[in-house]
């Protein structure tokens, strides 16, 4: 080997351990005191900063002992009797059970429309054991309302609260017949106020929305705020695998004229327009090339109705009803259920990319 060839080996070798030593010191070397930082990451360090030292006030837990005690002697067990036949046509009695909260000392009772209108016997059993035969008063299926009475007085009976004045988050309890077993009481809080939901092709309006634990027989139940009044009469839930702590009432301020009608009346009377409408998105008003993107807009149109006779068109939006803004469909129907019969009553609605204004004459809905 020459002296050449050998010079050369011994310069790559000592190159080889020159690069094997620094990639060894690059990668065991501690961070370099001297790495750049960006100005940001300079700007915003802190080198004193700690957690905040505030706490919260300690809040007490609510005591849910006054409020049971003080409701639930006017909350009742119903059970409803039917008789149906199997298919065979043999005939059988069938129970059903429910709830009911006693508004009065004379022994009116407010329920659920579902919970009695198919029955032919009632039977409503205090807190304290008696158990007594009830008539139903009146119905509305149409709030899921209805008012039973038994013949006896001087009954405990829960005060008449209103569901307007809840407050998201706010606690309420939820009292009833639940799986027929007896009155037990659950807890929860508010968590959305004037909802609606559609139930089997009816909509309800003007729903509480709870976490409390509503079950099967809790329906005609009261739904109490931490001062024992009645905020809501216990309807319906959400009922899935997905799905846990949605239950709804009807707020006792919507529930509160239903039921006195039909205690003075035996039935409910509703002012009507005469129209199907569904609430404007924005989605739906560019799909249908509406110049709005709120309202109710008008997607049927009865004959000969009040709503045909003030001139209003499918395809119109109603934006305003009296001195109500519409801002969705509820808004409709709540004007409209605030208002009189054969009340001239002001329209302000969006055809085309005109507003206009017109007037109709409500008239009370047909029973159909």
């Amino acid at each position: 080997m020459s002296i050449k060839q050998i010079v050369a080996i011994v310069i790559v070798a000592t190159l080889g351990l020159t690069l094997g030593g620094w990639a060894l010191s690059t990668l065991f070397a501690s961070p370099s005191t001297n790495a750049p930082v960006s100005n940001s990451t300079v700007q915003h360090t802190n080198p004193n900063w700690t957690f905040p030292s505030e706490t919260w006030p300690n809040t007490p837990l609510p005591d849910f002992r006054p409020v049971v005690s003080k409701v639930m002697p006017a909350v009742v067990s119903v059970t409803t009797e039917s008789v149906t036949s199997d298919f065979l046509g043999r005939q059988y009695t069938e129970s059903h059970a429910g709830s009911g909260i006693i508004i009065d000392d004379r022994g009116y009772i407010a329920t659920n429309s579902h919970v009695v209108e198919d029955a032919q016997n009632i039977y409503a059993e205090l807190a304290d054991g008696r158990t007594f035969p009830a008539d139903i008063v009146g119905l509305d299926p149409l709030s899921d309302l209805a008012v039973i009475k038994v013949d006896t007085l001087d009954l405990p009976y829960a005060y008449w609260g209103a569901s307007d004045s809840l407050s998201l988050g706010e606690w309420v309890l939820a009292i009833g017949n639940a799986l027929g077993e007896g009155i037990t009481a659950t807890e929860g809080i508010v968590s959305r106020l004037n909802v609606s939901v559609n139930v089997a092709g009816n909509t309800l309006y003007g729903l509480v929305q709870t976490t409390a634990a509503i079950n099967p027989g809790n329906s005609g139940g009261p739904l109490v705020n931490m001062s024992g009044e009645v905020t809501g009469i216990t309807s319906v839930k959400i009922v899935s695998s997905a799905v846990e702590g949605i239950g709804y009432a009807i707020g006792s301020s919507e529930a509160g004229p239903i039921i006195e009608d039909l205690i003075r009346y035996g039935r409910v009377t509703y002012p009507w327009l005469g129209i199907g409408a569904s609430t404007v998105t924005p989605s739906l008003a560019a799909s249908e090339r509406l110049s709005v993107d709120r309202g109710a807009l008008i997607v049927e149109l009865v004959a000969e109705s009040p709503a045909e006779a003030a001139g209003l068109r499918t395809g119109d939006v109603i934006i305003r009803f009296r001195d109500d803004e519409i801002n969705d469909v509820a808004d409709l129907v709540r004007a409209i259920r605030a208002s009189e019969i054969a009340e001239d009553v002001e329209i302000v609605f969006v055809r085309g990319g005109d507003t206009r204004t017109t007037s109709a004459e409500l008239i009370e809905r047909p029973s159909s």
